[in-house]
């Protein structure tokens, strides 16, 4: 899925919702336990549960990847499940140069494949060029994340410019609004009107609402434009919100009240 596919998508489904599939093996359902692969059966569960009521989904690499070549078949079998109805990212965060960044962005684009993945820019243009050459594929941008640390580097000012500007404005001018998008934290809705006046037409990736505390009303009211051009992603809240036989079932209330909160902004904009 493209940007454009996914902005039909929002349009169609009125939500801007992203299931994290942030699938903690010591967390789910103890009756999955007994399943041959229990990450993908919870995944797979979810994803029936919540397919309608959202239009992305994000694998958060760092929980397949804990589990050796086991966690590593569940991820591919679980983003082959996704397939391409839904705008799926890898949450990888990867960060390296050269040949090494062209065989990340192969890894993810070719041999999973995914829509987009996230990286981290500290070492500048040449971690995110090898992301670019892939057509109908996005780099999303590690800019202004949600973490309290990330007051140590990304707030940082010089001469009145913050680090995460300086971020945004020279990646933003690596690509287009078709292959970059940049991760904004909802747990700093005051810094939005920053971020859509250096890049307005940009897509954002926006964790932090749901467990962290982040307010939707808050990100959509500063963050949103013309194509909503955001993707609010909710975790824990959803994959978590029961922990018996009818964690699926409880997930999709969950997912459903978020699509309804997200509807309403959208009528209302």
């Amino acid at each position: 899925m493209n940007k454009q596919q996914l902005v039909e998508s929002i349009r169609t489904k009125k939500n801007f919702l992203c299931v994290g599939l942030d699938t903690d093996l010591s967390k789910i359902p103890s009756h999955l336990l007994k399943e041959e692969d229990p990450l993908f059966a919870f995944n797979k569960a979810i994803i029936d549960a919540t397919r309608n009521y959202c239009v992305s989904y994000k694998p958060n690499l760092a929980f397949y990847e804990a589990q050796g070549l086991v966690g590593w078949n569940a991820l591919i079998k679980t983003v082959n499940y996704i397939g391409d109805s839904h705008f799926i990212i890898l949450d990888a965060k990867r960060g390296d140069i050269g040949n090494t960044a062209e065989q990340y962005a192969k890894t993810f684009f070719e041999s999973m494949p995914g829509d987009s993945v996230t990286i981290a820019p500290y070492m500048g243009e040449d971690a995110i060029t090898p992301f670019l050459k892939y057509e109908n594929k996005t780099a999303i941008v590690l800019a202004l994340t949600s973490n309290p640390g990330a007051a140590d580097f990304q707030l940082i000012e010089s001469n009145g410019t913050a680090l995460y500007e300086v971020v945004l404005q020279k990646t933003a001018s690596l690509g287009n609004t078709d292959n970059i998008m940049f991760v904004v934290g909802a747990t700093r809705p005051e810094y939005f009107t920053k971020v859509r006046a250096i890049v307005p037409d940009h897509f954002l990736l926006v964790p932090g609402v749901g467990a962290q505390g982040g307010s939707l009303e808050e990100v959509y009211k500063f963050g949103a434009n013309t194509e909503v051009g955001l993707i609010v992603n909710v975790s824990r809240q959803i994959l978590y919100a029961s922990n018996g036989q009818d964690f699926a079932e409880k997930a999709a209330v969950v997912a459903k009240d978020y699509a309804y909160q997200m509807n309403k902004l959208m009528e209302h904009a």
